[in-house]
């Protein structure tokens, strides 16, 4: 017998659990289906666990009792993991369920126009839906390197839960996941080596912020080998039993354990996508309204631009208010990003180079964190630069190495989702000392720039 929703929300990580909390907010009847973890990967296996040991590694670092033990056992308490191998999603199911939402463990496939199919492993229902929301996220990637089938290497899952330390570690990919989880080990004393395809570390932000990222990691003792790629791996070949891991540059390096960072795919195979005229190997070409089909939206990772859960709530909220006919569409000008690292780095539209390819007259204001009243208070080191449009006078890219960067960058997030302009910026009040201060500051600069050339 079919049971008939509003919505059917394939995938219940953090678009699928915004869409679902959206919809129900709306009156809106909803089915939401995942057949592993109810709240995603953020909450159990990346976003929330490695900050936290990011955060018990700072301390540890700074001579704080704050032991592996410790942040082991704070990391399980957070993703609800204490006493067993496994987290709990009860707190997420809970949360669903009290919203009026039906939660189904199973395995959704689409199997037409306005029906899912989920598969319960003793049953399947059927599921009739006015609109159906794709929102499976991702999966880490596994490349193709000579000799990875004969290990078991590590992803951000088995990173972020470990309760015992490595004896070495190699993590193949510079992006943000691989720097965090690098300095996390590095700071509790585990030989780590982080190898990048690119030039630089979290080669998605701006090059200075890089540049400070590698300082700070190679601060904290770990091995940063940029430019170069794995090309082959030796199973416990090293004296110590380590894998050996050939890189391009022909140099090696070794590791008891080998962690994959680099990347993210997407579980299409078998969604049953091609029962509503899509082929999932050619990826899901979302439109500006988060459609792939009638009826049919997707949120999350698959849709893009960026993978990150504040963009997967944004767009999980917006595909059901989109289906409910607001008129409404995705902004993705002013996308803000963060590396929870130390220190840490922030970022939120175009860097000077990017304006000048766009083609807009744009120049850029730096400040060394070092020289301004936050970096003495702090003995800290970084910088933050802005990037101006001539033309408009306004803010169009800002990027902060340094203390509490991750929450500096939102007042640039605003001001450029808004287009405030130079003149407001600059009469706005900055608390002293602080790092939003000295970007305050740059704001100030900016504008007596502006001004000056008329």
């Amino acid at each position: 017998m079919e049971e008939t929703f509003d919505f059917v929300v394939i995938g219940a990580g953090g678009a699928g659990e915004a869409a679902t909390h959206m919809a129900r907010s709306r009156g809106a009847s909803v089915a939401v289906v995942d057949r592993e973890l109810f709240g995603g990967s953020c909450p159990f296996w990346a976003c929330m666990p490695s900050k936290t040991l990011l955060h018990a590694a700072a301390a540890h670092a700074a001579g704080g009792d704050y032991d592996w033990d410790g942040a082991s056992a704070r990391r399980d308490y957070m993703i609800n993991r204490e006493g067993t191998d496994y987290p709990s999603d009860a707190g997420h199911v809970h949360g669903l369920e009290a919203s009026g939402a039906t939660v189904i463990r199973g395995t959704g496939r689409v199997a037409g126009a306005g029906l899912v199919d989920v598969s319960t492993g003793s049953e399947t229902r059927t599921l009739r839906a006015r609109h159906v929301i794709v929102a499976v996220g991702s999966n880490p990637r596994v490349p193709q390197i000579d000799g990875l089938d004969s290990i078991t290497p590590w992803t951000n899952r088995e990173a972020t839960t470990t309760r015992l330390l490595p004896r070495s570690l190699v993590i193949l990919g510079a992006g943000p996941t691989g720097v965090e989880m690098a300095q996390v080990f590095a700071r509790y004393g585990v030989p780590t080596a982080i190898i990048g395809s690119r030039s630089r570390v979290n080669p998605q932000g701006h090059p200075r912020n890089s540049a400070f990222l590698e300082e700070g990691l190679r601060r904290d003792g770990v091995d940063v080998r940029t430019g170069v790629r794995a090309t082959r791996i030796r199973a416990h070949a090293a004296s110590s039993g380590a894998h050996v891991v050939e890189l391009s540059d022909d140099t090696t390096v070794e590791g008891h354990e080998i962690m994959l960072a680099v990347g993210r795919a997407f579980p299409l195979d078998d969604l049953g996508l091609e029962s509503i005229g899509i082929d999932p190997a050619n990826g899901l070409h979302a439109g500006p309204d988060l459609r792939i089909a009638e009826n049919v939206f997707v949120a999350g990772d698959p849709a893009g631009p960026e993978m990150a859960t504040h963009v997967a709530h944004y767009q999980g909220e917006l595909a059901v208010r989109i289906a409910l006919g607001d008129d409404v569409r995705p902004d993705y000008s002013a996308i803000p990003h963060a590396v929870y690292t130390d220190p840490e780095v922030a970022g939120v539209g175009r860097s000077l180079d990017q304006a000048l390819e766009a083609g807009i007259d744009a120049f850029e204001e730096v400040a060394d964190l070092a020289t301004t009243a936050k970096g003495y208070v702090a003995e800290a080191t970084g910088q933050v630069t802005i990037v101006v449009d001539r033309a408009s006078r306004t803010l169009i890219g800002a990027f902060i190495a340094g203390p509490a960067a991750s929450e500096a960058i939102h007042e640039a997030v605003l001001a450029i989702k808004t287009r405030t302009t130079l003149d407001v910026l600059a009469d706005t009040i900055h608390a002293f000392p602080t790092t939003a201060r000295v970007m305050g500051g740059l704001f100030s600069q900016a504008l007596r720039r502006l001004d000056k050339q008329g």
